[in-house]
């Protein structure tokens, strides 16, 4: 597929990629339910008309735990229609979009009505990179025998950050309203 908009139609909705949520849907959801868009933030969300989203994601996948609800509750009130294309299955399209010449996701892509490409945000904030970084410097060598549970705990500690601390919810909305206002 090369248009944009054959790959927003073959996407799935919001409601069937939170009903396939498994490890992580406690979490998802509690971002989901908890984050909200600043009262002085919502006019100007409504002004991108015509906007839509495509969303690379896995529900496996912790930055989309984080990103994803922070982005839905973003979407709804800019009435962006968004639809996920998980990315394993679509590789075509996500290898159009790598980070360092890697899968990373979730990965936003902004289109029009006509199915350009607008903007691209993701896979993450970069306060949110620097704080994953900062952790994964801790880690032993990949050939030491204690990397495995020492890459275990590095991801429980950011799991548990991402859940329960709303400043990267804050990183994450800010960088994507950066991307929306460049529209």
């Amino acid at each position: 597929m090369t248009n944009l908009n054959e790959w927003f139609e073959i996407g799935i909705s919001k409601e069937k990629y939170m009903s396939a949520l498994d490890t992580h849907r406690e979490s998802f959801l509690q971002i989901y339910n908890e984050f909200q868009i600043p009262e002085n933030d919502i006019a100007a969300l409504q002004r991108h008309e015509g906007v839509r989203a495509i969303i690379l994601a896995e529900v496996w996948c912790g930055h989309c735990m984080l990103n994803i609800p922070v982005f839905l509750q973003f979407a709804e009130t800019a009435h962006i229609p968004v639809r996920f294309l998980p990315r394993d299955e679509h590789l075509e399209l996500m290898d159009q979009y790598l980070t360092n010449e890697k899968r990373i996701i979730p990965i936003i892509i902004f289109i029009d009505n006509d199915g350009n490409e607008l903007a691209k945000w993701g896979p993450m904030a970069p306060e949110v990179a620097t704080f994953n970084e900062e952790l994964k410097q801790s880690l032993p060598d990949k050939e030491d025998p204690a990397y495995d549970e020492a890459f275990k705990q590095v991801i429980h500690t950011i799991g548990e950050a991402f859940t329960k601390d709303d400043t990267y919810w804050n990183y994450a909305y800010q960088d994507m309203k950066k991307t929306l206002a460049s529209i």
